[in-house]
């Protein structure tokens, strides 16, 4: 046989190689930290443990819910023409209500646009998240009163800002911690991919919290990574942990054992939380044209909130009462949302021109006063035609 033929024959075999390594399947049952099954069972695990009161595990009950209805009513401000946009989180609540109820007072939270429910557990007044949404302000709140940051719509750039904060918190001495919420979409972003590389080189307190609710707008995770998200961190040589996203002790203890970890010098952490976006990615999409019916079904079988109540009632922590008091207070809940939201007044359109500058601009300047001719005209030409 000739060299040449010989280099041919293996052609084929090396090529073969390469498409088996790139078509080898992902587990489908990922190994992840569960303490409450979705026929809302207790479980315990190995290096993960917690200890709840009936009254704390009512408690996070109650923020589950009422996120779900403040979340609801959102949507359908949106749909009745009160809001420009809306993104739910419908089917993320233990993710969100899990990981905002294990942080400090004193730890600051950068969220992206869908952290509805950890700025219900910071104090946030839901009301004031949908004034952006409604075109009245630019946030609606101080972040420094609640060490809740304002959202932030440019995918994954909040990663940066926390890294960069908890660079800062470690130079000051402090003993916070710091937690960056972003999607799996956000994880293919480079901004990501740079503030893991910062913060481990740093040793920076920080937490990256990414809810993995599968689909990053019309595109699958599998599309996205050959590899879990949460084993990425091991080449940037920080840990990396996988929760089962739709169970909220699970959520509070890893949440609350990473956040101790960046509290003693110890550096980052990955936590994905492991759920699924229920809903569409915000209320201009339409997921029923990429995603089956099936998989929402099989994924509404392991509500977050559907376990917890199980659990509430098999091991007798709240009685009918309690579910009929907090259906009450839902209920109150989205009124006050429908009635606040509707009152808000419309900014004053000069209003644009503030707040972008420290010491002002004057390329500000020259636009405020051409905007400002312009707003004129109007009243000059009411005036004339009278």
């Amino acid at each position: 046989m000739t060299v040449e033929s010989t280099a041919a024959a293996r052609k084929p075999r090396r090529a073969s190689k390469r498409t088996s390594a790139a078509k080898k399947p992902q587990s489908s049952e990922p190994q992840l930290v569960q303490l409450l099954t979705p026929e809302g069972e207790r479980v315990e695990h190995p290096d993960y443990s917690i200890d709840l009161s009936a009254e704390e595990l009512r408690a996070l009950y109650r923020d589950m819910v009422l996120t779900r209805r403040f979340d609801a009513e959102a949507t359908a401000l949106q749909r009745q023409g009160e809001l420009g946009l809306w993104a739910s989180l419908l089917g993320q609540e233990a993710a969100q209500i899990g990981s905002g109820r294990a942080l400090r007072d004193d730890d600051y939270v950068f969220p992206t646009y869908r952290e509805h429910g950890v700025a219900w557990c910071r104090g946030v007044d839901p009301t004031n998240l949908l004034g952006m949404f409604r075109g009245v302000n630019h946030g609606g709140w101080d972040p420094t009163t609640n060490n809740f940051h304002l959202y932030t719509i440019v995918i994954g750039s909040q990663t940066l800002h926390a890294t960069g904060y908890a660079m800062g918190v470690a130079k000051d001495g402090a003993d916070s911690a710091v937690i960056a919420y972003f999607g799996d979409g956000a994880s293919s972003q480079g901004d990501v991919a740079e503030s893991f590389t910062f913060s481990a080189v740093y040793n920076a307190p920080v937490v990256f919290f990414c809810q993995n609710n599968q689909w990053a707008i019309s595109e699958p995770t599998e599309r996205q990574t050959r590899v879990p998200l949460y084993q990425r961190a091991q080449g940037y040589g920080f840990p990396g942990v996988r929760v089962d996203g739709n169970d909220v002790l699970a959520c509070l203890a890893v949440t609350r054992s990473a956040l101790e970890r960046a509290r003693r010098g110890e550096g980052p952490t990955l936590v994905e939380a492991f759920t699924y976006r229920m809903g569409a990615h915000t209320t201009s999409d339409d997921p029923t044209k990429y995603r089956a019916d099936e998989e929402r079904a099989a994924w509404e079988a392991k509500d977050p909130i559907l376990r917890l109540r199980t659990y509430l009632e098999k091991s007798g922590h709240a009685d009918e009462a309690f579910f009929t008091e907090l259906e009450t207070e839902s209920e109150a809940l989205g009124k006050r949302v429908r009635e606040v939201v509707r009152a808000m007044p419309d900014p004053e359109p000069m209003s644009l021109f503030e707040h972008g500058y420290a010491d002002g601009n004057s390329l500000v300047d020259e636009e405020r006063a051409q905007f400002a001719a312009y707003q004129a005209s109007f009243a000059d030409s009411a005036e004339e035609g009278k």
